[in-house]
């Protein structure tokens, strides 16, 4: 046992989320010299590492690093490298790749201009690689290493250059991205950027560290026990840089300047704020309504924001200063050209020699006043030397305009930076929305760098810190019809006896759709089906043993949904999960002989998914699956004379007790549940006061009273600030016809089938599922084990029906709710009835 127990624990240490190196070593005197400090150790982690993320803050020297990693990389392995950046900042690395390494860079506009190139490095823009027919475009795989500058263009998974980058990049053996704003306003986006560089798929990262929301589809949010391992995890592969002290240097010549923020708020005329579409006369104009009101305020508003930039520039403290306006549509820039005469744009349509003029001007100081959006001059270019002073228009747009702030406010800008945020009154809320991102994405970078300061770029002990999340306890908790243990149910079952259970009934993980711990033990923390059906490969065979010959195991399974925007494509499409099952078990010994089908509500599902739309139906037809149903799937393990069918010790049946009339519906593969589950403290803390007061007086009427119990439930609403102070939501309940207790004040319509998905699985399992299941397949003292317990409803059933219950459960939440239940059931079994007592006197006499 001890050997299988090591090789368990060898398996789940497997899991841990750490990138793989695929570099070399860099001997430090073979780097640029002159280079700082700070870049010369992250040229080295990233080519150590292989495929790395570098963010690093405004002025760091993103550019410089970048270059000498590549000049490192085909100096000693061969090859050519490319740098890939927005069309602008092609000049920044031209100049800095001269000025700083003595390297010439050459722009190339397609495959016949590379292989012509004789430089080393190339560079080029996203439009290169991304547009156009094979042979023309861009090839990445021409090259041995690549960077990808202003890296946020991947931020989005659905865009059409994530997409289309991630299998045109797949075969550059080092692969690097650079950026100084990584996933500034949702943490999720951070994981794009791991599966561009191939440290962990997209979908599985999404699976291990993010919970989804079953009241919306696609709504993601990071799990909360996962934060700290999450973003250890990112500093295995990304390294954040915000001055060179994060790294143990001086930041001397790195002190940014201080930054100002003014709020220049314009007057609207609320008198037009016209009628909703119910014909309500609306009293305020408010452009945080929708899109369509966001673009008509900023028509609306444009004049007296034009005034405003006006006023603005001409105060006396800003009149000799140069400004950069940032604005966002084409009729700002007009507005704001045609108002300031000394004033040049950048714009999508204007001839390249013409805008990298103006660019050229404004950057050395010839130039006082430039216009652009965000999105063409925000990356990449540095306009600290003779600028510190912008107006920026307002939208929802948060990374464009965060950045374009830094063009100007970074290391090397020798003054104060001034900020004048111009936005209608009506526009309030945007604005609000954009600090609050800012705030949000400032925490973002404290926690990463506390990460690099604490753990340094050896990672040597990352290894050792992640295994806080491998499970290290054990808890046993049983009586005369009862056993629930709190452990890891591999290890658990290695311990246990052979042929000693009657009846195995589990709910198995949906393979990786949901973890219901945070550590590695738990089923559910694995990247893929393969690796979590290698976990199951260490306790299937320990249930085949435990199981007595010709005994059953019951599988409780449901195929798994796979979302287009996932999977990119573009639909969403099915895993056949129980059919993998049904071939896992076959591997380990197991009979498979039958497969119940349990219906579902397709409504229901679609209320969580959104892929069984009637809308959707009526426009494609093609692209509508069916409803999801759940399985059970039977297993057997073969009894020990296989020249007859029985098991060794059979199932017996009672014809006094097991109709004719059950038998028929039971032996049909089609079954129907109440949808009736047990409940944990965390769905009673989700209802409302009137949903836990028609349960408690439910659960009253059905068991004999406990004073102890009434107390402890009432103080843990008390504790929750559930607990009404205007009305008794617990009161007690009468069992005498003459005492009426059912007049409630409150209407409800809730029983614990709407409680249904509240537990953080697919589907919980059914209390008259797995009743019919141990009445079928198992005798009275039969011993029913379930190694995934959850909140114990398969030994809550086995005590009611007269078995004995046994199960495992990781969760200490869900073991320790489940408690509750099992003590409730043996109290329900065990405590006499009235009759029970006389009979007993009568015996007596």
């Amino acid at each position: 046992m001890d050997c299988k127990k090591q090789e368990y624990i060898d398996f789940l240490k497997s899991k841990m989320a750490i990138s793989s190196q695929t570099g070399f070593n860099i001997v430090s005197d073979k780097l640029t010299q002159t280079l700082y400090p700070h870049v010369k150790d992250s040229v080295s982690w990233a080519i150590r590492g292989g495929c790395r993320a570098i963010f690093s803050n405004f002025g760091l020297q993103k550019t410089v690093t970048q270059l000498e990693i590549l000049r490192l990389i085909t100096k000693y392995k061969g090859g050519k490298g490319l740098i890939v950046c927005p069309k602008r900042v092609v000049v920044e690395f031209v100049e800095q790749a001269k000025k700083y390494l003595n390297m010439n860079v050459v722009y190339i506009k397609n495959m016949q201009e590379v292989e012509a190139c004789t430089s080393d490095i190339m560079i080029t823009n996203y439009e290169r690689v991304r547009d156009g027919e094979k042979g023309v475009r861009i090839d990445p795989d021409y090259f041995i290493a690549t960077s990808l500058d202003e890296a946020s263009v991947l931020r989005g998974y659905g865009t059409k250059t994530y997409q289309e980058f991630l299998p045109l990049f797949a075969n550059v053996p080092y692969k690097f991205l650079a950026t100084a704003t990584p996933a500034p306003n949702r943490y999720k986006e951070i994981i794009h950027y791991a599966g561009y560089l191939g440290v962990m798929d997209t979908g599985q990262a999404l699976t291990r560290f993010f919970q989804r929301d079953s009241t919306k589809a696609n709504n993601l949010t990071l799990y909360p026990h996962k934060e700290n391992e999450f973003w250890l995890w990112v500093s295995t592969w990304a390294l954040v840089i915000t001055k060179p002290s994060d790294l143990g240097y001086s930041d001397e010549g790195y002190e940014l300047p201080k930054l100002e923020c003014f709020e220049e708020v314009v007057d609207v005329d609320n008198s037009t704020a016209g009628t909703d579409r119910d014909g309500q006369v609306k009293m305020y104009r408010e452009a945080a309504l929708s899109l369509p009101d966001a673009a008509k305020e900023k028509r609306d508003s444009l004049s007296s924001k034009i005034e405003r930039v006006l006023e603005i520039i001409n105060r006396p403290e800003n009149k000799d200063d140069h400004f950069i306006f940032w604005h966002d549509t084409e009729l700002e820039r007009q507005a704001l050209c045609k108002a300031i005469p000394e004033c040049k744009a950048v714009y999508g349509s204007q001839n390249d020699d013409e805008a990298d003029q103006i660019i050229e001007d404004f950057k050395t100081g010839k130039l006082k006043y430039l216009a652009a959006k965000p999105e063409m001059l925000g990356e990449g270019l540095n306009f600290q030397y003779h600028c510190h002073k912008a107006i920026m228009f307002i939208d929802y747009r948060f990374n464009d305009k965060f950045q374009a702030i830094h063009r100007i406010y970074r290391f090397m800008q020798k003054f104060d930076v001034w900020m004048f945020f111009v936005y209608a009154e009506s526009e309030s809320e945007i604005f609000k929305s954009f600090m609050q991102k800012w705030a949000q994405h400032n925490n973002m970078v404290d926690n990463m760098v506390s990460l690099v300061r604490e753990n340094g770029l050896t990672s040597t002990n990352t290894d050792e810190k992640l295994m806080r999340w491998m499970f290290a306890s054990r808890e046993v908790q049983e009586s005369k019809l009862w056993e629930a243990i709190n452990n890891d149910n591999v290890l658990e079952c290695l311990s246990r006896p052979d042929n000693s259970v009657g009846l195995v009934v589990t709910s198995v993980p949906f393979s990786n759709h949901y973890e219901y711990t945070p550590t590695y033990n738990d089923f559910g923390h694995n990247t893929n089906n393969d690796k979590f059906f290698d976990q199951m490969d260490f306790l299937s065979p320990e249930l085949y043993r435990m199981l007595q010959p010709g005994r059953v195991l019951a599988v409780h399974v449901k195929d798994r949904i796979l979302f287009g925007n996932a999977t990119g494509k573009g639909m969403p499409t099915l895993d056949p999960f129980h059919a993998m099952c049904i071939f896992h078990y076959m591997k380990h010994k197991f009979e498979f002989f039958g497969m119940i089908t349990v219906d579902t509500d397709v409504v229901r599902e679609n209320n969580q998914t959104y892929r069984l739309g009637y809308s959707e139906m009526v426009k494609d037809g093609s692209k509508m699956g069916v409803g999801c149903p759940e399985y059970i799937l039977l297993f057997r393990k073969p009894q020990t004379d296989t020249s007859k069918a029985y098991a060794d010790i059979p199932v017996v049946k009672n014809k006094a007790e097991y109709s004719l009339a059950k038998w028929q519906i039971d032996a049909h593969s089609d079954w129907k549940s109440s949808g009736n589950t047990l409940l944990s403290k965390h769905d009673i803390t989700g209802m409302g006061v009137d949903k836990i007061r028609f349960l408690f007086r439910n659960f009253e009427r059905e068991n004999i009273y406990n004073f102890e119990r009434h107390v402890g439930f009432a103080e843990y609403l008390l504790g929750k600030n559930m607990l009404p102070k205007k009305f008794m939501a617990i009161d007690p309940v009468s069992k005498k016809e003459y005492i009426w207790d059912d007049v409630v004040r409150m209407r409800t319509l809730n029983t614990k089938q709407a409680q249904k998905n509240r537990q953080n699985h697919i589907c919980p399992l059914q209390l008259d599922i797995v009743n019919r299941l141990i009445e079928r397949y198992s005798n009275k003292g039969d011993i029913v084990f379930d190694p995934f317990g959850g909140i114990q409803t398969v030994p809550y059933c086995a005590i009611k029906l007269g078995r004995k219950g046994l199960s495992t459960e990781l969760n200490y939440d869900y073991w320790k709710d489940g408690l509750i239940y099992l003590r409730e059931a043996e109290n329900d079994v065990l405590s006499p009835t009235l009759f029970d007592l006389m009979e007993f006197e009568a015996c007596g006499t």
